[in-house]
Order: C-alpha cells, then structure tokens, then sequence
C-alpha cells in the first residue's frame, strides 16, 4: 500500500488518466492527429515520446541545483534535443521503414509542450527519481491516446490490426466497405474528442 501512496506512484499514475496530456492540458494534439493511421507508427512514436520525456526529466531534475536561472531554457532544449536526436538515430538504424513513415514527427518531439512542460513544471523542482517517473507517466499517458487512436482508425479504416487483415473476405463480399474517411486527420480529431468525452464522463462518475 505504501508504494501506492508514495510521491514517485502518483507522479506516474496522474497522467495516465486523471491529468492525461492530451485529455485534460490539451497537449500534443499535432502528432496526436498526424501518426496515428496506423498503430506500427503510432506505437514507435508513442514509445520514443515516452522516452525523451523521462530521460529529460530525470536529467534536468539531477542538473536542476547547478542549472543558472536566466539559461534554463537553453538548457532543457540542449537536453531534449541531444535525446530526441538519440531516438531518431536509433529508429534509423533499427527501424527504418517506420522511421521514414515517421518522418519529421519525431525531430518535433523537440518542440512538443508535454516535453517542455514537465522539465519546466516539474523536474526543476523536484527530485530525479519523481520527475523520471512523471515524465514515464506523461509519455505513457500522451502513448495511450495514440495507441486508443491508431487503432480505431487503423481497424475502422483499412480493417487491419499491426498491418495484417483482420476482417475475414466473407464480410467484404457481401458488401462490407472500410472507412475511407478514418484514414483522414480529421477523424482523428473527432475520435480524440469522444475519447475526452468519454474520460470526463467516467471521472464525474
């Protein structure tokens, strides 16, 4: 029980659903929208998101007592970027293909305010291990929706799960038609918007 109640525990399960990113800060709505037509992408996103995010939080928070004030920005985007750099070259090389469906999306990590906003907010004032563990938890929580997404959109509009056929022939030959309209940003924004829906209702209740 007392894990559950301990600093590091509740730094990392607040994001994931009761202060999602996305849901609740409306942060990293961009990739959000652009990554998630199919899940291989929304996945390798999702995981170097998470990443970046925990490692920059864990190293800024570790840095945070010797950091000048009047350079801490210049600092955290010398952190993030050598990270997000870190990532993009490991896709590269291990993954290539989805690193090229990718495209500029993981450079933008960069720029992303969830990144940002956790060294920031965050890992400036508290200590390694909580900030490691709240920036695992945004990134997770940021992953979730993406994944929640890519999914809908992936099996609604091209009946497929991981890229493999998951609607049997049978259903196409009596008439079944993918959802050409699910491969397009704007079902993603309207999927996110449900799911918010859908999180606030179940947080009323």
């Amino acid at each position: 029980m007392k894990l559950f109640q301990s600093p590091a525990f509740k730094a990392f399960s607040e994001p994931l659903a009761k202060n999602n990113p996305v849901f609740i800060q409306s942060l990293g709505i961009c990739s959000s929208l652009a990554v998630t037509v199919q899940l291989r992408t929304a996945v390798v996103m999702a995981l170097a998101m998470t990443a970046v995010t925990a490692f920059s939080s864990l190293t800024i928070s570790a840095m945070r007592k010797v950091i000048p004030r009047n350079v801490r920005m210049i600092v955290e985007l010398s952190v993030i970027a050598s990270l997000v750099i870190l990532a993009d070259e490991l896709l590269r090389a291990y993954l290539y293909d989805i690193s090229k469906q990718l495209s500029v999306f993981v450079g933008l990590i960069i720029t992303n305010c969830i990144v940002m906003g956790r060294a920031e907010t965050y890992a400036l004032g508290n200590p390694p291990l909580e900030s490691f563990m709240d920036g695992l938890g945004n990134g997770a929580g940021y992953g979730l929706v993406l994944v929640t997404v890519a999914t809908i959109r992936e099996f609604f509009g091209a009946g497929k799960f991981f890229g493999v056929s998951v609607i049997p022939q049978a259903f196409y030959d009596v008439g079944y038609m993918n959802m050409g309209f699910m491969q397009l940003a704007p079902a993603a924004f309207i999927i996110i918007g449900l799911l918010v829906w859908l999180q606030k209702s179940l947080m009323k209740g």
